[in-house]
């Protein structure tokens, strides 16, 4: 019933008091003014202002349920000795997978979580330089749940240790392995690898095997042997004969060997970070293996292991012929020597790599197994 309504049924029946008793007006009015009035007012106040009535009504009963069902969670952090442990991360969790609630705990250690659903609870608290703690508990309606106080332990120390060697160590290990390779039980084979997967050289490695090389007692003896055939078949002839003759040829011999060596082998290996070592293949079809030896002379494995152009080697054969140019005689020294000498020498790494991948191997018996590696 709307205002408009209620005030016509007010209305409406004053007009049929008034007909039931038209003769009475001086009593009738008295009473309109004091009893009907007052209703009527009344009537219309609690129709003008709906308020009064809405702040009448009861709460909704979900609020209520709410209000009386949801409790409290409290504790306290401690340390070992004591001390309350302000700071620490505590992480409500529920089992109805309602999102995770964190709080921290205050100066006096003590945390508190409110308006918290009934039912199972986990609580997780982590504190820097303690252990992880984890406690449950099941809150009832409208309890205040006091959880066990908490006692956080320091966290346990934990020390790495890496069980093998590091890839210099490795390396160590399988040069001195390489070092040990002598075709005939005699001769040096040091620069090869029959590990495939071998673990590149340090500097200090290159140019450790490059001075093993070189002052290895049985290279001096086959220096000496090529010096006495260039005497014998008077090549330098600039050189003369006799005991100075021979000595001339001896040593530009082995100078020729001790640059090449070093900078083929170390100086710019270093520099270029390229691996100076044959990598033997043994495995696939011989034509496979016969191209794989003739391109190693002129490509290589970089110390990343990735296999690229052998500058190192082609250099150091430029540079060793270009040095040699200062010892030899002069009708066998030139730009165009030099050149020529040079691609000597890289068409006899190219021969010496195929030996390498057909003979020298069975011919070699301190060479580990192909394929082995050592750690």
């Amino acid at each position: 019933m709307d205002l408009y309504v209620g005030r016509q049924a007010i209305v409406n029946s004053t007009k049929q008091f008034a007909r039931k008793k038209p003769l009475n007006r001086i009593v009738w009015r008295p009473a309109l003014q004091s009893g009907s009035l007052l209703s009527l007012g009344l009537i219309v106040l609690f129709w003008t202002h709906p308020s009064l009535a809405q702040s009448q009504q009861p709460p909704a009963a979900g609020q209520a349920m709410d209000q009386q069902s949801s409790g409290r969670i409290i504790g306290t952090i401690l340390d070992q000795t004591g001390a309350a442990v302000a700071g620490a991360r505590v992480t409500l969790a529920r089992e109805d997978q309602s999102p995770n609630q964190d709080v921290v705990s205050g100066d006096d250690g003590q945390f508190s979580f409110s308006g918290v659903a009934p039912g199972p609870f986990h609580l997780t608290i982590t504190s820097e330089g303690f252990a992880t703690q984890l406690t449950s508990g099941i809150l009832r309606a409208g309890e205040v749940s006091i959880v066990p106080q908490i006692t956080l332990t320091l966290a346990a120390a934990t020390t790495e240790v890496r069980v093998g060697l590091t890839q210099t160590e490795v390396a160590e290990v399988q040069l001195k392995d390489e070092e040990k390779q002598r075709v005939f039980g005699v001769i040096p084979n040091f620069y090869v690898s029959y590990v495939p997967d071998a673990a590149p050289l340090t500097s200090k490695q290159k140019f450790k095997l490059a001075w093993k090389d070189a002052v290895d007692p049985v290279t001096f003896g086959i220096t000496a042997a090529a010096a006495g055939l260039e005497q014998a078949s008077d090549q330098y002839g600039g050189y003369g004969q006799g005991a100075e003759g021979y000595g001339k040829r001896y040593g530009a011999a082995y100078a020729d060997l001790a640059t090449s060596t070093f900078i083929g082998g170390a100086i710019l290996p270093s520099l270029l970070k390229q691996d100076p070592r044959y990598f033997y293949r043994g495995t696939g079809t011989t034509r496979a293996r016969l191209l794989y030896a003739i391109a190693n002379a002129v490509i290589c494995k970089g110390d990343n292991k990735r296999w690229q152009a052998n500058y190192s080697s082609i250099l150091g054969n430029f540079a060793s012929a270009g040095i040699s140019n200062l010892y030899y005689p002069a009708k066998d020294t030139g730009v165009g020597l030099t050149f020529e000498n040079a691609l000597i020498d890289t068409g006899a790494a190219a021969a010496a790599n195929v030996l390498q991948e057909f003979v020298i191997r069975k011919l070699t018996p301190n060479a580990p197994n192909h394929g082995s590696t050592k750690h």
